[in-house]
């Protein structure tokens, strides 16, 4: 086509789209206006985002020129989550949508399908959601899509993201941050990101930052960040945005280019478009005397009273005909030859990009067994390992295995040391693209570890390159990723949305291991003591996210096998980096698992009297020491030692929530000691659902914190040995097992011991030998 035509159909493409977008907000009848538009034609509610919707279908129609003249890969991420009708009108124009929903044809039975089942009961969503194709991203909470774009690229070579980015999500900090992902993507592997800032210069009800910014200040601040930036506003605006996306486009294959012959020995400078449109672009432009076109009166539902008001209905109907949808679309023949031409073939279609599924894009994950950095426990407690050096020694080698499947990635924020996991550098390196300095060690162009001081950057790098298919892990500070945690409620959404969609297909799960624990950060302080993250995964439905616990180096092993391995959910990993007891063996770790928990036998009479159970490897230990110390104090107690690997929402362990065996575990009337990692809380809640539940104590981070000793957090968060022991024989002098005498001699003797170790820590600043030095016997 002439540069003429090409316009003409861009526009009539662009006017079809906008029809849609509108009809989708207010009709449930009278689609095409073949009579005149009256209150019954509405829909009940008018749900749905407006202002965002035009300049979503500017962009969407000149990317699909863009695709149609260079026949290329490209996949459409949607940052304005409410700007869902422009999405799914483009998606019904490219006939993706019917693919997938067949009542969606292109005819007026289609349209009608479309439009009345947007924001309805059951129908479609009023933002992007696993439904949708192509999507892979959950709209509605804003910050997300660029990073989600970048982890989509890396390792794709060939794909080009274009990411669309609202100016009121581009204030959010997950967004800021993430304009700095460029620094990471080597072109010589790696696909690229398109991105597009839509400037319509309002949010919900006043200006946006990035929409009063002069171009001088915006050319600045992103040839900052390291883009090239072009912004496209004002007269001749299809003219223009063709050239800059040819552009755009020529810019990143000659990177690509450039970079797989060798010849890039500068940082790459990726282009970013600037695209600056009016609010509520060709809608109303003004009613009641009040401006709404280029204003945030037009964010969301504009003429929001036109079922009741005849002005507003009589607004509303002008603003539907000035489309000349008549024109665009015949109930015979269907779209026109216009709108057509501009739609690429199916294949390309940005809905139907194959990268958008993960099952067409998944590659099985090449593991080591287990066995190979197990160790072997000459007796329980002797062996001292640290769970994280171990980690990292296997996830060296699942680097080198698929090396050349490049399927598997690490993300952290600067941690990667810190946390013990350094053994990776053996087989890979950081990620970094700008200038590497001669002293900075394990960084290259095409490491495959990503470092960067943004939880919400790395969380959204790692769900990119999930719902890709590809396999992933994300380390951090137990206190901090925290930050994420609305991410991954909203990531744990789409996994459960997607389990509704049968054409979704299998994805790998989404591995944290959160490590440098509250409970041996005594040294940071307070600041970096919170568990809180794991109690915001146990409260979610359904089992999608399960939080494991191993209790040494075996387990840990055993559990990081097992999430490799699983698809579909979310694993939550929780274990310390020091140096600590090997209590069991790898064999024994496998049974443990298969349940979630179980009867430790060196630690366990028959028939007890009372059980000790705990969740987590420090607490582990304390209780295991509690246990030792009643044996000693009271030889005539009988004691049960249970160790719980795993919890879900659903409760201890790996089975459904009818605990069937729970009395196997914890007997059916025995007091109970739990000493748990996290707050108490969690535990409590899942316990409620026991007989006699007042029978079951749960002991766990109580917000009692600070820079301190090791043990001393124990102490103050009454997770101590002997906090323990003390419970433990008031219940048993309670029962009878264990005379008032005996009784009232152990617990003085531990409360003894605690004020002597208050003492001892602040004369010399650390635990005591028989604490720190303390093994099983």
């Amino acid at each position: 086509m002439k540069k003429r035509g090409v316009v003409q159909a861009l526009k009539d493409y662009v006017s079809a789209a906008n029809y849609l977008s509108a009809i989708q907000i207010y009709l449930q009848s009278n689609f095409l206006l073949e009579e005149p538009l009256i209150p019954d034609d509405l829909k009940p509610r008018f749900l749905g985002h407006w202002g965002t919707c035009p300049g979503i279908n500017f962009a969407y129609a000149h990317l699909n020129y863009l695709i149609k003249k260079h026949r290329f890969s490209m996949m459409f991420v949607l940052g304005p989550g409410h700007g869902y009708p422009a999405l799914q009108a483009n998606l019904f124009l490219e006939g993706t949508l019917r693919r997938y929903y067949p009542k969606a044809k292109q005819n007026l039975e289609g349209i009608g399908y479309m439009a009345k089942q947007f924001s309805w009961p059951y129908g479609f969503p009023s933002h992007s959601n696993p439904g949708t194709p192509g999507v892979i991203l959950e709209g509605g909470e804003l910050g997300y899509a660029l990073s989600t774009s970048y982890g989509a690229v890396l390792d794709n070579p060939d794909l080009i993201v274009a990411c669309l980015i609202g100016d009121g999500e581009a204030e959010t900090g997950p967004t800021a941050t993430a304009w700095h992902l460029n620094k990471f993507i080597d072109p010589a592997k790696n696909g690229a990101v398109l991105p597009i800032l839509h400037l319509n210069g309002y949010k919900i009800s006043g200006p946006t930052i990035f929409g009063r910014m002069s171009g001088k200040e915006l050319k600045s601040l992103f040839y900052g960040y390291g883009y090239t930036p072009y912004i496209i506003e004002g007269k001749n605006i299809h003219k223009k945005m063709i050239n800059t996306l040819e552009r755009a486009y020529t810019s990143i294959r000659s990177i690509q280019k450039k970079a797989r012959k060798g010849g890039l020995k500068t940082p790459p400078r990726w282009p970013m478009i600037m695209l600056k449109t009016p609010k509520g672009w060709t809608g109303i432009k003004e009613l009641h005397n009040k401006k709404i076109e280029g204003n945030a009166l037009s964010h969301q539902v504009v003429a929001k009273n036109a079922k009741e008001n005849p002005i507003e209905l009589k607004a509303l109907e002008e603003w539907l005909g000035s489309y000349d949808f008549e024109k665009l679309f015949d109930k015979k023949t269907g779209f026109c030859n216009n709108v057509k031409r501009i739609i690429p073939a199916p294949n390309l279609c940005m809905g139907n990009n194959k990268h958008a599924f993960a099952h067409k894009n998944y590659k099985e994950l090449k593991l080591p067994p287990a066995k190979r950095y197990s160790h072997k426990p000459v007796a329980p407690g002797q062996v001292m390992l640290s769970s994280m050096v171990v980690a990292g020694d296997y996830l060296a080698e699942v680097f080198k295995l698929n090396e050349k499947n490049r399927n598997f990635r690490f993300f952290s924020p600067d941690e990667t040391y810190s946390n013990k996991l350094d053994a990776v550098f053996e087989e890979t390196k950081r990620a970094f693209v700008w200038p590497i300095k001669s002293w900075d060690q394990d960084i290259s162009r095409d490491g495959r570890v990503i470092e960067i001081l943004s939880e919400h950057s790395l969380q959204g790098l790692a769900q990119g390159y999930t719902l890709t298919g590809r396999h992933m892990v994300f380390a951090s500070y137990e206190a901090f990723i925290e930050i994420v945690s609305s991410m991954a409620d909203q990531y744990e959404k789409f996994l459960k949305g997607s389990k509704d969609v049968k054409w979704r297909g299998e994805v790998p799960s989404f591995t944290y291991i959160l490590t440098s624990s509250g409970w041996r950060q005594e040294h940071n302080g307070f600041s970096h003591q919170n568990p809180a993250f794991i109690s915001g995964i146990l409260e979610s439905s359904g089992s999608f996210a399960r939080v494991y616990f191993p209790s040494d180096a075996n387990s840990m092993l055993v559990v990081l096998e097992k999430c490799l391995k699983s698809k579909n959910g979310i694993n939550v990993i929780v274990a310390g980096k020091t140096f600590e007891p090997l209590w069991i063996s790898l064999e024994a770790a496998k049974k443990e698992l298969e349940r979630g928990l179980m009867i430790w036998e060196f630690a366990s009479d028959k028939k007890p009297d009372i059980v000790f159970a705990a969740v987590g490897d420090y607490l582990t230990k304390e209780s295991l020491a509690a246990v030792s110390l009643i044996k000693k104090e009271l030889p005539k107690v009988r004691a049960r030692f249970v160790s719980i690997a795993e919890l879900t929402s659903l409760g201890i362990g790996n089975k459904d929530s009818s605990f069937s065996d729970f009395d196997n575990y914890f007997t059916k009337d025995k007091p109970v000691i739990f000493n748990y990692h996290g707050y108490p809380t969690d535990l409590n809640s899942l316990l409620l659902k026991q007989d006699n539940p007042k029978r079951f104590f749960v002991h766990g981070y109580t917000e009692h914190g600070s820079t301190t000793t090791p043990f001393d957090m124990h102490v103050r968060n009454e997770t101590s040995r002997f906090h323990l022991v003390i419970e433990a024989v008031d219940e048993l002098m309670k029962r009878g097992v264990v005379s008032r005498g005996e009784g009232l001699g152990v617990i003085n003797h531990c409360k003894r011991k605690l004020t002597d170790h208050g003492k001892y820590i602040r004369r010399h600043g650390i635990d005591p030998e028989e604490i720190s030095g303390w093994k099983w016997s």
